[in-house]
């Protein structure tokens, strides 16, 4: 029996979209052309491959266990026929869309886009706000990298950890808080504020105070860190978030940051991609570029005294470039 090999370049998009018209979108085809394609792969392989489950198509259970070699096959194809060898940056000319956290686009995505510029010239970035809280961009192909506090839940979205960040409490100056000791009764007893795409009002920090007996309340929930520091400066509410990724807005607005009373975990970030860039060397090294952007934020400080102590002995934490701690936390699912 002859076989068309193209079908497996098909049936590689069909995979991965769950659907014709997906297929047909990232192919450049028409709809009927796909669904006559779709037919030659099920008599080539006897199986159904894609079946309708109401309004959608799910992957047969040979299609599932085929997946991952088909794609391996197609991408090792395109590897042994490419011409280019050798990635000429200042021949590329490309344009990525990275998808981050708004807090982390505002501390990395200038150092990112002026080393982009710098080294390749023609390679044009689109930084895009984090519209949702699945992978369907990553998997189209709409998005090229993202960051995360989670690893993903698909076998195909590949991740990197860069970083594990610490939490931290911002109030403006002269907030309450910033005088006397910093107890946990009072940090609870506080207005606060969260940070939540989806407006939520709970966050882990009040799983880590309903363990000690307390409660917190949450009198408003902001869409981005940009929002929540600035309403903390105008207000008494107080907001926890990443030190690191937050530290420059921090600064320029003169919020003062103090040390949280009780133990909360690190918050890890990650970089997100779609496997199909796995053996595409213009994407490896644009995620290796913000690998290497992202984790100066995380360069561990020189060596220093302990955080001074105010007046009245709240323990505050200087704000300075050196105060830094690993990590990052921005939760691309909150």
């Amino acid at each position: 029996m002859q076989l068309d090999l193209n079908l497996l370049t098909a049936l590689d998009a069909l995979l991965e979209e769950g659907s014709v018209a997906g297929a047909a979108a990232r192919l450049h085809v028409t709809s009927p052309a796909m669904s006559r394609t779709l037919g030659r792969i099920r008599k080539a392989t006897g199986d159904q491959i894609l079946v309708r489950t109401g309004r959608s198509m799910v992957p047969t259970t040979r299609a599932l266990a085929m997946r991952a070699q088909v794609h391996a096959l197609v991408q090792e194809a395109h590897l042994l026929l490419s011409t280019q060898q050798e990635l000429d940056l200042a021949a590329l000319d490309r344009v990525f869309t990275v998808r981050w956290h708004d807090a982390l686009t505002a501390a990395c995505g200038t150092a990112l886009t002026t080393a982009v510029l710098d080294r390749a010239p023609g390679v044009r970035l689109r930084l895009s706000a984090e519209p949702g809280t699945d992978d369907a961009e990553l998997r189209r192909g709409e998005v090229d990298l993202e960051s995360g506090s989670g690893t993903p839940t698909l076998p195909d979205i590949r991740h990197r950890l860069v970083g594990s960040d610490r939490l931290v409490v911002a109030v403006r100056p002269g907030h309450p808080l910033t005088e006397g000791p910093l107890s946990i009764e009072r940090y609870a007893a506080a207005g606060h504020l969260t940070v939540s795409r989806r407006g939520r009002l709970r966050d882990p920090i009040d799983d880590a105070l309903t363990a000690v007996g307390l409660e917190r309340r949450v009198a408003a929930a902001g869409p981005t860190a940009a929002f929540a520091l600035q309403l903390a400066l105008e207000t008494d509410l107080v907001v926890t978030l990443p030190e690191a990724v937050t530290r420059t807005a921090r600064e320029q607005l003169g919020l003062a940051t103090l040390a949280p009373p009780l133990p909360l975990p690190d918050v890890p970030l990650y970089l997100l991609w779609h496997r199909r860039y796995d053996n595409d060397r213009a994407h490896a090294w644009l995620r290796d570029l913000a690998t290497e952007v992202v984790r100066a934020l995380f360069t561990p400080p020189t060596a220093s005294p302990q955080p001074p102590t105010s007046r009245t002995g709240a323990s505050v934490v200087r704000v300075t470039r050196s105060a830094s701690a690993p990590g990052d936390g921005c939760d691309r699912a909150r």
